[in-house]
């Protein structure tokens, strides 16, 4: 969820969109002045607006997101500084822009919908504010989500609730889904909220009964967790010994993954007395630190930081031994 840059009075981030742990994402790139620099979710540059500002003349940000109104604000903003390079496009193949090869000091991924595209109606990513149903972080690839419910099947639309929002009631869901279908298509976010909401037993939910199913369906649009998965692996392979990977997540399927990576990199696994003995496992991470979420503080000027973790890690020298 990026966001806007710092107040030029207070050099804190500033309304409306705040960058989420702002000063913890600064702390744990650790830059330096004539590193290279990724920030693979752009939003609206609040966070890399804190990278430039800490980078010297020999200093390199590069900027990515699927989104084109991100890439578009970057470039006004970014676009004539030498130190800045821009490409639109996913950060699970950070990997093959030629401006990585010669290797990274920090990449930072902040997942999940940026606070502009959760604002804009006509993304259709919230239904708070009735809008096309899209979902899309690229609206010119794949499918919207009115486009998939048209014509996914029942147990499809199951599984994907199931699966990427933890839905209880994703069967009954489903089945409402592909019943109203047969009447007239989905095509608002009103709908399919009011649909949802229609369903699911009263009382059962803190949050809005359709809140899961916004989420499981942007998550499958997007391929969220498989770009996450891939963009990991590219981090990994391009960080620089001593390189920082800082990573934002908004809920536990996320955190999950990024949690389980850092760990299989850094940490043996255990050993099996039923199976040969392996090579000595190296590490070519570590973790620093715990876990980290906003604070009360933040939370209150900021409530899209209430759900936030942020986890550290550092690529180790394995001195060429993979």
């Amino acid at each position: 969820m990026s966001g806007g840059g710092p107040d030029a009075r207070s050099g804190h981030p500033s309304a409306p969109h705040l960058p989420v742990m702002y000063a913890q994402v600064l702390d744990g790139l650790q830059v330096k002045g004539n590193g290279t620099y990724l920030d693979g979710t752009f939003g609206r540059g609040g966070h890399a607006r804190g990278v430039l500002a800490k980078l010297g003349p020999g200093g390199r940000l590069l900027l990515m997101d699927k989104d084109p109104e991100a890439i578009a604000v970057a470039q006004r903003e970014f676009g004539a500084d030498p130190r800045v390079a821009i490409l639109r496009g996913s950060f699970a193949r950070l990997a093959d822009w030629d401006a990585t090869a010669a290797g990274l000091d920090g990449v930072l991924f902040d997942l999940g919908v940026s606070s502009p595209q959760l604002d804009q109606a006509g993304r259709g990513f919230s239904f708070a504010k009735d809008g096309p149903l899209d979902m899309r972080m690229d609206p010119e690839a794949g499918e919207s989500a009115a486009q998939w419910l048209a014509h996914a099947s029942e147990r499809e639309i199951a599984d994907v609730l199931w699966t990427y929002g933890e839905e209880r009631h994703a069967r009954r869901i489903a089945r409402a889904i592909v019943a109203r279908r047969a009447e007239r298509p989905l095509e608002r976010t009103g709908q399919l909220a009011e649909l949802v909401a229609a369903v699911v037993p009263r009382g059962e939910h803190k949050i809005h009964p359709a809140t899961r199913t916004f989420q499981a369906i942007r998550i499958h649009l997007n391929r969220e967790l498989a770009d996450l998965e891939a963009g990991l692996e590219a981090a990994h392979a391009r960080l620089k010994p001593g390189g920082r990977l800082v990573v934002i997540s908004f809920h536990s399927l996320e955190d999950r993954i990024v949690k389980q990576f850092i760990a299989r990199h850094a940490k043996a696994p255990p050993a099996s007395r039923r199976l040969p003995a392996a090579s000595a496992f190296v590490p070519t991470l570590r973790a620093v630190g715990q876990a980290c979420k906003a604070d009360a503080e933040e939370v209150a000027a900021n409530p899209r930081a209430r759900s936030a973790v942020l986890r550290v890690a550092e690529k180790l020298d394995t001195g060429g031994v993979a």
